[in-house]
């Protein structure tokens, strides 16, 4: 599926993206679903940035729940993770570096910003935040080199993508918690005693 939508303005952008998953949204089973990743991609592409990657924060941790890359960039992978703490995403998440870096080497000292094992250039990012308020985790995209071109447009765009790439999660999510239920109600009575508690919201 061919992604064109990176040349409209952020405004324009939320309405052809709600257009697009929505008539897509049938027979999606992962929570990153297909139709998500090749927005990504495009958006990646469109950004000329190096790497592009949602992540699940939980427990302190946070988790690479799809990575898009280019062919000489695989810097980190689907299914990698690390400390929370030690991550640019928590540097913007608590204020100490803005979520959009033309280079992150003249924030290093300020931000007090972990090492990497790679050069730290240009950097994006903005919260996957909930139906329910919570944040589930950031969509960030990042090259190793500087990039002096990035706008808040770009900003914007990637903020867009975050609030779908939200709902489709939600709507994954509460598709779970029905099958969960409706597998409780055919359940026999004495197995429904045992402790059983009615699903909730997965939350971080």
């Amino acid at each position: 599926m061919a992604i064109h939508l990176w040349d409209y303005a952020p405004d324009a952008l939320e309405v052809s993206m709600s257009e697009l998953l929505v008539a897509t949204a049938e027979g999606a089973d992962d929570l990153i679903d297909q139709n998500v990743k090749e927005v990504l991609h495009g958006l990646r592409e469109h950004l000329k940035m190096d790497v592009i990657f949602v992540s699940e924060i939980r427990n302190g941790q946070r988790t690479f729940k799809h990575v898009d890359h280019s062919a000489d960039k695989a810097l980190i992978a689907t299914g990698g993770g690390s400390s929370l703490e030690q991550s640019f995403c928590q540097c913007v998440l608590d204020g100490r570096l803005p979520p959009l870096v033309h280079d992150a080497a003249q924030h290093t000292e300020s931000a007090k910003l972990p090492a990497t094992p790679f050069r730290g250039g240009a950097h994006l990012s903005t919260p996957i935040i909930l139906a329910d308020g919570q944040i589930y985790g950031t969509l960030c995209c990042f090259s190793t080199e500087p990039d002096p071109t990035l706008r808040e447009t770009d900003l914007q765009k990637l903020a867009v993508v975050a609030k779908h790439t939200a709902k489709r999660i939600d709507v994954r999510r509460e598709s779970e918690r029905d099958a969960e239920l409706e597998n409780w109600k055919l359940q026999p009575l004495d197995e429904k005693k045992q402790g059983w508690q009615f699903p909730t919201k997965k939350g971080n």
